[in-house]
């Protein structure tokens, strides 16, 4: 029987199998594989069973789905295949093996009748490409308690300080908020945040008072504000 190994950074989060003719993988409770990450549709894509093959097959997802690097809309899966939806990857455990007599890797395309062809030794490069994409990433906030003028944030800017202050990228409201409660650097391999001028700041429920460098899905809480932090793909 087949399985799954659901990742985020190498480190397996779920060993799923999938012994089901139909899962759902998604942002939302209900799907079969919850994958909870701002980057991935709320139904993203769906494992399908036909006979003996398993496919996967994008739900028309906002960052699409891809397969061993390239981006597909239905692909027959076979051991060792590995997908990627949103920061995550799926790798596939599975008794069926790719010919490799044909010396290529096929995966469809946006059309159901156009094959795409890939020779092995171009996939490394592909999943390098793919990576070497995200090493320049953008990022956001989204606010989950307190007042603010909004309640998503892109960060686009080189540094967003987080404050009661006119110029602020996250502005504060309230009598009591302070000017500027904490600054938030965007370099090209990703965000760190630092509080400002001793006041407080908890990333996942712990005090920071150096810099910190954020990671997708991270909770922020400073001068009454709460929010995630994820990567926009």
């Amino acid at each position: 029987m087949a399985k799954v190994l659901l990742k985020f950074k190498e480190a397996v989060v779920k060993e799923i199998p999938l012994d089901e003719d139909f899962i759902t993988i998604g942002r939302k409770p209900e799907n079969g594989i919850v994958i909870d990450n701002q980057a991935v549709s709320g139904r993203h894509a769906q494992f399908k069973k036909e006979g003996d093959s398993v496919f996967i097959e994008d739900a028309n997802s906002l960052n699409g789905t891809y397969v061993n690097g390239q981006k597909i809309q239905k692909c027959e899966l076979y051991n060792g295949d590995v997908i990627l939806i949103g920061v995550h990857t799926l790798e596939i455990i599975s008794d069926k093996i790719r010919d490799t007599d044909s010396k290529s890797f096929a995966v469809r395309g946006r059309s159901m009748d156009e094959t795409m062809v890939i020779a092995p030794q171009d996939q490394k490069k592909i999943l390098a490409a793919v990576d070497k994409g995200k090493v320049d990433v953008i990022g956001g906030f989204l606010v989950i308690e307190g007042s603010t003028d909004r309640r998503d944030y892109l960060l686009k800017e080189r540094v967003t300080t987080i404050g009661k202050e006119d110029a602020a990228g996250i502005r504060l409201k309230g009598f009591f908020a302070p000017k500027v409660a904490a600054l938030v650097n965007r370099r090209k391999e990703g965000y760190f945040i630092t509080p400002a001028g001793g006041k407080s700041l908890k990333v996942n429920g712990q005090e920071v008072d150096t810099k910190h460098d954020l990671k997708d899905g991270d909770i922020i809480e400073t001068s009454g504000l709460k929010m995630q932090f994820y990567i926009k793909e």
